[in-house]
């Protein structure tokens, strides 16, 4: 399929055929409406900075719909790490402890200096204290920062192998350099909150109880003269916190939506060039840029806002205390090395209070990007997926992800088709792709599509993948209900090959083998020479182990339908389905293909979508569909005889194809 993808990534339209049959099932997703749009949450329910109930009206919502809060599924992803968290966690506090005791040395050094006594007891115990510090805490740090890659690791594991379960309407709507974004950039915001959002400030936390709890010692008048004014400024920076979630996630968003708009270049870059729409599509992409850039200035903006308040309310506490202590040191109510260490422990609760802060600043962060995490994962997945909670590398994932149902080594029994009054629609607001349509394939033989763009050939295929779920009537396969199938059975019992021939980037030999991982390297040489790819592989300089280039790039047009082919014949297929294999032949090489088309029909089920319909002359049966409609059905010669679509089809095209 193609996609045309909108620039600011808010939609993706995928095409299988002109007339746009592969697109997307909008309506077919169970929550998947929701879940992407409250992506944009931040840019509908908050335009501005300012306002709490948008926040608080989502986590309300989330309550009372029963779905866990984005606390929870970040205390989710946290849970398998907690020891080494919690070991992380005692050996920083530890470090920071050990800073604790520094203000209480100094203030013993002072004491021995005044008394005329020695200071070296404390000047080397305080020494020790800092080694000791800074030791525990370059550990602590490093158990974090370890503990942090391993959720990162974790979190992209699990959300990749979702990605490529969820079911094709749901990827249909999404944006490839979207999802990009949300696998990089919000998985790795993940290690952030880790370290700063929830150990740090769990530290900071007892850090600042602790530090309290020592100017509590020294003087219990200075700490309440504190306590006010960090009370004060510390209710402003709590209403700045709001304001910072929500610029968080639009700026996250926005990082996405410019991988989206990137992406939507990449995809057709030549098109791009060929059309001298590189200013324009430049714009396109710097305009979501701008909008990136002006959305992370604002997350600075307010944190920069909420870092200043706090030091400000260290500083005027400082001025407060110089001030009260310096009148309560002048009436002999406090000492001077009181002072001085009560001026220290104040300083050293800047430590606590900025680690609060910069922790609620990256839990903000971190809970934005587990909600964007969490929707991908919410998006309906197809039929035997192990789900969100299962990821590559954890119980039931890894099989799901992994297994291969084996190559027979004999082709089994062909299938035969059969579709008895189905209908069905994208969900969009386009007319329905199948309105009651009834036809049979029989088992062995060739059977071909024909029809107008549009007519709903492609959506044929579709169902039979069951890439989308047909509303109405039925389809069976080999004599049983299409949904009876398992999935993966159904799938290694056929073979698909696409009108664009998508190829991988990667070797030939790994295209070629990519539906038939465990195929022979004699299977592999037969396939080769039945579609006349010997040339190719003699023309490489390392033959099928050469790079054929992102999406192909090296190979012409008739080059990929032809590996595409070979990789279907690799599969053994029960069922082959093939869609405008013979689009960008030449004729030379279309005549070699229908040939080997025919010799295949003599072993499998063979349903081809053609619009040259020399491809399809000799077909055994033709199936004529118009407007989502079943119009006949017949040989060649029957329906130009007594199909006046049918003739005018061919007709045009005989003609086209002898001039």
């Amino acid at each position: 399929m193609s996609s045309a993808t909108e620039a600011g990534g808010a939609s993706v339209s995928s095409t299988a055929e002109d007339g746009g049959e592969g697109g997307a099932a909008v309506g077919a997703t169970d929550r998947s409406a929701t879940d992407s749009s409250a992506a944009g949450g931040g840019e509908g329910g908050a335009t501005g900075d300012g306002g709490g109930e948008s926040g608080a009206a989502d986590r309300a919502a989330d309550s009372a719909s029963g779905q866990p809060t984005p606390l929870r599924l970040l205390l989710g992803r946290v849970r398998p790490h907690w020891r080494l968290l919690l070991w992380a966690g005692l050996l920083s506090l530890a470090g920071s402890g050990a800073g604790l005791v520094m203000p209480l040395m100094a203030k013993y050094a002072v004491d021995a200096f005044a008394e005329g006594d020695s200071p070296a007891a404390p000047l080397i115990a305080l020494t020790a204290v800092v080694v000791a510090g800074a030791c525990l805490s370059a550990f602590g740090r490093y158990l974090m920062a370890r503990t942090g890659e391993g959720v990162v690791l974790r979190a992209r594991t699990q959300l990749v192998g979702r990605i490529l379960r969820l079911k094709v309407p749901a990827v249909d709507r999404l944006t490839p350099g979207d999802l990009q974004s949300r696998v990089t950039s919000d998985t790795t915001l993940l290690r952030t909150v880790l370290s700063s959002g929830m150990v740090e400030s769990v530290n900071s936390v007892l850090m600042l109880l602790g530090t309290l709890a020592f100017m509590a010692y020294m003087d219990a008048v200075l700490l309440g003269v504190t306590l006010l004014v960090i009370l004060v400024i510390g209710a402003v920076t709590a209403l700045l916190m709001p304001r910072i979630q929500r610029a968080q996630l639009r700026a996250q968003e926005s990082v996405g939506a410019m991988g989206a708009a990137l992406d939507r270049v990449l995809q057709a870059f030549r098109t791009v060039k060929a059309s001298g729409a590189e200013e324009r599509e430049i714009a396109l992409v710097a305009e979501a840029a701008r909008l990136a850039h002006d959305r992370g200035v604002s997350v600075a903006r307010w944190s920069s806002v909420s870092d200043v308040t706090m030091m400000m309310s260290i500083q005027l506490a400082f001025l407060a205390v110089l001030g009260v202590g310096g009148a309560r040191v002048a009436s002999g109510s406090l000492e001077v090395s009181a002072l001085i260490a009560f001026l220290l422990y104040l300083f050293y609760l800047m430590g606590p209070i900025g680690g609060l802060v910069e922790g609620w600043t990256g839990l903000q962060s971190g809970l934005a990007a587990v909600r964007r995490i969490d929707e991908v994962e919410s998006l309906p997945g197809e039929p035997g997926d192990p789900g969100a909670s299962e990821g590559p590398g954890e119980p039931g994932g890894r099989a799901a992800s992994t297994r291969v149902l084996p190559t027979p080594a004999t082709p089994a029994a062909p299938l035969g088709v059969s579709f008895r009054d189905v209908a069905f629609g994208y969900g969009d607001e386009r007319a329905p792709a199948h309105k009651g349509i009834s036809f049979d394939v029989p088992s062995g033989g060739l059977v071909a599509l024909v029809g107008p763009s549009g007519a709903g050939k492609s959506t044929v295929f579709g169902l039979l993948e069951r890439f989308y779920d047909h509303d109405a009537g039925t389809i069976t396969v080999g004599g049983r209900d299409i949904r009876d199938w398992p999935l993966a059975e159904l799938r290694s019992s056929l073979a698909y090959v696409e009108q664009d021939s998508p190829v991988l980037a990667g070797t030939l030999r790994e295209n070629l083998l990519f539906a038939a991982p465990r195929a022979t390297e004699d299977e592999l040489r037969a396939a080769v020479g039945r579609t006349r790819l010997d040339a190719l592989v003699g023309r490489l300089p390392d033959g099928l182990d050469t790079a054929v280039g992102h999406r192909g790039v090296t190979l012409s047009g008739g080059e990929r339908q032809r590996i595409a082919i070979a990789r279907a014949l690799l599969r053994k297929p029960r069922l082959l389905l093939l869609d405008e294999v013979t689009s960008q032949l030449d004729a030379v090489n279309e005549h070699r293909l229908r040939d080997v088309i025919l010799e295949l029909a003599e072993e499998t089920t063979v349903l081809v979508i053609a619009h040259r319909l020399s491809t399809v002359v000799h077909a055994d049966r033709i199936v004529v569909l118009e407007d989502g409609r079943v119009r006949t059905a017949g040989t060649h010669e029957e329906l130009v005889e007594s199909d006046g679509l049918y003739r005018e089809l061919a007709t045009t095209q005989l003609t086209a194809d002898a001039r």
